[in-house]
């Protein structure tokens, strides 16, 4: 019943933007720290940002820092990674996790349990 499903994801040109969605269900997404991750072909999977429980507080990976945001929609128990200002190093799969039920979110992947299907985008020219 435990299920995140991310959508938006896509190819877009440099300096572009996109805004992911991660829909929960089976569990209020608000009680947990929620993860971005991503990752590209032949590499290894990196945050790229997360979200405390309850409106808590936010973290985001230096190559991110300033281009996206990731905000919540509790009513649709749903979180969003908006992308601005698209680089070709962004491109890979993105994927969102469920993580534990604390403010401060953990940067890393080790500490979320439950995570989605991932969503592919694709920055070129």
């Amino acid at each position: 019943q435990l299920q995140l499903v991310e959508s938006g994801g896509g190819l877009v040109r440099p300096g572009e933007s996109l805004r992911l969605s991660c829909a929960a269900s089976g569990f209020t997404l608000d009680y947990y720290a929620i993860g971005w991750f991503r990752q590209a072909p032949g590499k290894e999977r990196e945050g790229v940002g997360c979200i405390g429980s309850s409106d808590g507080s936010a973290y985001y990976a230096d190559p991110v820092k300033g281009r996206f945001t990731i905000s919540t929609d509790n009513g649709k128990n749903t979180v969003f990674l908006q992308m601005n200002s698209l680089k070709p190093e962004d491109t890979g799969v993105y994927f969102c996790a469920r993580g534990p039920r604390i403010s401060r979110c953990p940067r890393y992947s080790t500490y979320y349990n439950t995570w989605g299907q991932g969503t592919q985008v694709t920055v070129s020219s």
